[in-house]
């Protein structure tokens, strides 16, 4: 049983207690790893229904400032993402840079889609660096744009096919956004901020409200007969099979963005007119390519490969490691991410994984492993 006295409590523990989660201690909190019915039927019925997930751990805040451009203008100072012509209620995927430009944090941004609300950017960090990330944003902005965290809001996923037809019987807005949009809505009385995106792959939403009223929420979510709980396990295995990075594991302060094949969240602005941390390594990563790169192996056989295991040529030579790994429920394979030199980046190309004493044969394969089901615009 895991020690979690030091652990924080979530607006939905008593749920996860009461729902037979086993609860494991991450990023600081008292969070379910699984439910009885194990992460692979968890997992299944993410890529097949609905799965509610409760990522509350995660910061929420507002960037304000005077107008957007102002507010837009000195995120870009710290990111290489554009945000300047982020239309309204619509999101984006960018990553915290620190003066080298290794990624601090990757997090979503997004622009109210209320007119008032001009000069307010939202952001959604990760929970085991919000702090972190809080700290160097107040210390590098303006003084005219402030940032505020939100700790008393919750965040609940509902993530799967069948995720907008349990949400659309509470909100008659959902059905109408399309992926890395968001309106806000009220459901049961309860004033929530609905974004479609997520961190699994498939189609689905995040929802964002008071604390107070998250419990409440989650069981209107959980009545509907799509939806069943989720925990972190099938969380983990369904953004690896979507070619989706963890922070911590994937990227850290000694990669940048162009390691981390992350160049689409660099638009062709921000590559022109530079102005970010660390922006002629990355600048240069993009153009004359990386010295490594992020790619996805395919392990043959049934062994997994995990965080830390070498990757080695087929003469034994070692050209990279392994960042993510584990079994890919809808694969019924093992699959793992890494970094390699780019010789030996190209999908299809034959290596080898040291596992313990073991050498795994895989290959370089195509990400995402899974086919991602976002709505996106016509």
């Amino acid at each position: 049983m895991a020690d979690l006295s030091a652990a924080k409590k979530t607006p939905l523990y008593d749920l996860h207690v009461e729902l037979g989660g086993t609860l494991v201690d991450f990023a600081g909190y008292a969070l379910p790893v699984r439910y009885p019915a194990g992460i692979m039927t968890e997992h299944l019925h993410c890529r097949e229904q609905a799965s509610l997930f409760d990522v509350s751990h995660m910061g929420q805040a507002l960037l304000v400032g005077p107008d957007h451009e102002t507010t837009a203008r000195a995120l870009e100072a710290l990111t290489p993402s554009a945000f300047t012509k982020l239309g309204l209620g619509r999101m984006r995927y960018s990553v915290l840079l620190n003066e080298d430009g290794g990624i601090i944090d990757d997090f979503i941004v997004t622009r109210p889609e209320d007119p008032a609300l001009d000069g307010t950017l939202m952001l959604v960090v990760n929970g085991a660096c919000k702090e972190g990330d809080y700290a160097h944003l107040e210390a590098k902005l303006p003084q005219d744009v402030t940032l505020t965290p939100l700790p008393n809001k919750a965040l609940i996923a509902i993530q799967g096919p069948k995720a907008v037809d349990a949400l659309a019987r509470h909100s008659t807005k959902a059905d109408a956004l399309t992926f890395m949009s968001h309106t806000t809505d009220v459901i049961d009385g309860i004033e929530v901020v609905i974004s479609r995106c997520g961190y699994t792959g498939e189609d689905g939403f995040e929802l964002s409200c008071d604390e107070a009223d998250a419990e409440r929420l989650a069981r209107l979510l959980l009545n509907e007969p799509e939806v069943e709980v989720a925990g972190l396990g099938a969380r983990d295995s369904l953004r690896l099979e979507s070619g989706l990075c963890l922070y911590g594991h994937d990227l850290d302060t000694n990669t940048d963005p162009a390691e981390a094949d992350l160049g689409w969240a660099i638009q062709k602005r921000r590559r022109e007119e530079g102005g970010f941390p660390g922006e002629a390594r990355i600048l240069k990563g993009l153009s004359e390519g990386p010295s490594r790169i992020r790619v996805g192996l395919s392990i043959l056989g049934k062994a997994p490969a995990r965080e830390g295991a070498e990757i080695l040529d087929m003469d034994g030579n070692a050209i990279g490691v392994v960042t993510s790994g584990g079994f890919a429920p809808s694969l019924q394979q093992p699959i793992a991410m890494g970094y390699v030199t780019p010789a030996f980046a190209q999908a299809g190309c034959k290596v080898q994984l040291q596992v313990r004493k073991r050498l795994l044969e895989a290959e370089v394969a195509a990400m995402p492993f899974v086919p991602q089901r976002y709505v996106r615009k016509p």
